[in-house]
């Protein structure tokens, strides 16, 4: 009793602090200071998306929910779409911040792919791969069709239309959210067979979504299209753009492990000098830039012994790279759009959910996984996020019959899935008595 007779003044002074940050952020907007200074609004929107995220995850932490969802809370609730106290301009101001804690994030997850416990973990990698693609976007493509009457945009589509969205719907479905993934890692400090399998399957399943992707597109421009035909173009496009980021990532890993024997001073800073630069450069090449960081990752725990120093200097960033990922994410979500589409959006995300579930039951039994991971490998793979988003976009300005309405669609349900994901990773990690979340505090 005498806990939370504590806990009740802290989280009461928290919520104050919270109430008055916001009520400061927003006489500055409304007011006009930041409008003299160029970059002003920036910078006082980072910070107040940092103060803002963490007050709500610390809020949320004491009813069992992640920090992410507290992260993406904040940026919704300060976003554009609800009370404007980051606006539009803002949002867009914070891209290239979003990207560098992105390319963060991707280069903690390629260091945390260890080749010793990725041969461990082959078959049941193998089964997940199989089971949790081909199937699952079937079922996705295929409930998409039968709801045809339900979206909007869908009704009146001809039939080969409507089976190229439904295919590439199936695309979109596929794709999970590695960021999402190590953010609950984070804050719960987890380890064990449903941790290490689930940073397995989602640092490699970017790459089979790309080259789905490639083989989707090719198909669904002749069913839109009849006067197109199959082009080996795109497939020209996707061996470039892979074994593209490969080198480049393979290179990025080997400069890194130079730098790290012999120097590795300050080697967080390096990082973010890379990750504000680079990301700007290998856009402009038309690469994949996730994908050259996961790989650069990989390289330096694989092919060095520096691998423990360098996650560590990520992780020195701790909570802030997720706090600004996240919540400028939330602050991208259209929460009015959500209110619109929900009903169909909620029927998409939970057909996706059951396949994923049945299709990680089916995986582990056939693996001859742990009970454990029997029961939640699917737990980590419900989250969406980036990938998702560009895909949609693509599709959008590919096919204009459909695409903007198919766009607005998927960021429906990927926001869905963003909110429901990590609170469901989370609780399958305290489940299976993997999480250390006690012992640090992210």
């Amino acid at each position: 009793m005498s806990g939370g007779g504590a806990a009740g003044p802290g989280r009461w002074a928290q919520l104050l602090v919270l109430l008055a940050l916001g009520l400061l952020m927003a006489l500055v907007v409304r007011g006009g200071l930041l409008e003299a200074l160029p970059g002003a609004g920036t910078i006082a929107s980072v910070g107040f998306l940092l103060l803002a995220g963490s007050l709500t995850a610390s809020l949320l932490e004491r009813v069992g929910l992640p920090h992410l969802t507290g992260y993406l809370l904040a940026g919704a609730l300060a976003g554009p779409h609800l009370l404007q106290l980051v606006g539009h301009q803002a949002v867009a101001d914070l891209e290239p911040v979003n990207a560098l804690a992105l390319s963060l994030i991707a280069l903690a997850g390629g260091a945390e792919l260890r080749l010793d416990g990725l041969k461990q973990g082959l078959r049941s990698l193998g089964w997940a791969t199989l089971l949790q693609n081909l199937p699952v976007m079937l079922v996705a493509g295929g409930v998409f069709w039968l709801a045809r009457p339900l979206i909007p945009f869908a009704r009146d589509l001809p039939g080969g239309a409507l089976l190229a969205a439904a295919l590439l719907w199936g695309v979109v479905a596929i794709t999970r959210s590695p960021s999402a993934t190590l953010g609950i890692i984070t804050q719960t400090r987890a380890s064990g067979p449903l941790t290490t399998s689930t940073v397995n399957f989602v640092m490699s399943s970017d790459v089979v979504v790309v080259v789905v992707l490639a083989v989707a597109l090719t198909l669904a421009q002749p069913l839109v299209t009849p006067t197109a035909t199959v082009s080996l173009q795109a497939f020209r496009e996707l061996g470039h753009e892979l074994l593209g980021s490969i080198s480049v990532g393979v290179t990025l890993g080997l400069l890194l492990i130079a730098y790290l024997r012999f120097s590795g001073k300050q080697l967080l800073l390096v990082l973010v000098a890379i990750g504000l630069v680079l990301t700007q450069v290998i856009d402009y090449l038309g690469l994949d830039w996730l994908l050259i960081f996961i790989t650069a990752g990989f390289v330096v725990r694989n092919l060095s012994s520096h691998g423990d120093a360098f996650l560590h200097a990520i992780e020195g960033a701790g909570e802030v790279i997720y706090v600004v990922f996240f919540a400028i994410t939330g602050a991208h979500l259209d929460l009015p759009l959500l209110a619109t589409l929900w009903p169909v959006a909620l029927l998409l995300a939970g057909a996706r959910g059951l396949a994923t579930w049945a299709a990680g039951a089916a995986a582990g039994r056939l693996a001859g996984d742990p009970p454990a991971l029997r029961r939640w490998g699917f737990a980590g793979l419900i989250s969406q996020a980036g990938l998702a988003l560009g895909i949609a976009a693509r599709v959008s300005g590919q096919f204009p019959a459909f695409g903007a309405g198919f766009a607005a669609l998927a960021v429906t349900v990927v926001t869905m899935n963003e909110v429901a994901g990590p609170i469901l990773f989370k609780l399958a990690i305290d489940r299976s008595g993997e999480g250390r979340a006690g012992d640090v505090e992210p």
